[in-house]
């Protein structure tokens, strides 16, 4: 992978590894410089009881697993299910983080998810970094269809990279695709697309060679 700095957006704490961890992963083990940018801490996701901050913490005990420092790291405050009503808002954060970071490579959700937040980040991440390339990852339960049009092959430390990152989200554990059976599914099935035995799948927004 040529890459020389790459930026992750994830709508929610933990969208980004479940889209695209093992690229994390196979990225920062090449030498990448890896920056992952949450929009929001998702307090409403919470179950009863459990810490506002959680999910929070649970980002920086992913990203430090992940090997992703706290500089790198850039998480905002935006309403679940309210990114639709501050998309100027959000788009300008984007042109701030492409002046500071300056990627080469952007990792977004698909052009297909039909999650309202998910689908804005897609849509202003493209707007703001459309001289960039782009790939967008996939969320299964999200995706009303996906084109496997970009694939990352992965060695098995890249899932294990993958899984111990989102076990770090204890709040989130009772999820019903929150396991390493899903998680070792779809890796070996995108894998299989290509003969290899774990991949990640991307849909090409954009290609950009210089």
């Amino acid at each position: 992978m040529i890459f020389r700095k790459a930026l992750i957006l994830a709508p929610h704490t933990d969208d980004g590894e479940f889209g695209c961890g093992g690229t994390m992963a196979k990225l920062i083990s090449r030498g990448a410089e890896v920056h992952y940018a949450a929009f929001s801490s998702a307090e409403k996701s919470l179950p009863p009881g459990v810490a506002p901050d959680a999910l929070v913490r649970e980002l920086k005990a992913a990203m430090k697993s992940l090997g992703i420092p706290e500089a790198r790291q850039h998480i905002m405050d935006y309403g679940v299910r309210d990114f639709p009503q501050h998309r100027q808002a959000i788009l300008d954060d984007m042109i701030r983080l492409k002046s500071e970071i300056g990627p080469d490579l952007v990792l977004l959700p698909s052009s297909t998810d039909t999650h309202q937040d998910h689908l804005t980040i897609s849509q202003e991440g493209f707007r703001a970094f459309k001289d960039t390339t782009i790939l967008g990852y996939e969320i299964p339960w999200n995706n009303r269809t996906f084109d496997t049009e970009c694939f990352v092959i992965l060695e098995e430390a890249h899932v294990k990279a993958k899984l111990d990152a989102l076990m770090c989200y204890k709040s989130q554990l009772d999820r019903f695709y929150a396991n390493e059976n899903f998680v070792r599914s779809l890796a070996v099935t995108r894998g299989t697309q290509i003969g290899a035995k774990h991949a990640e799948a991307f849909e090409v927004l954009r290609w950009v060679i210089r």
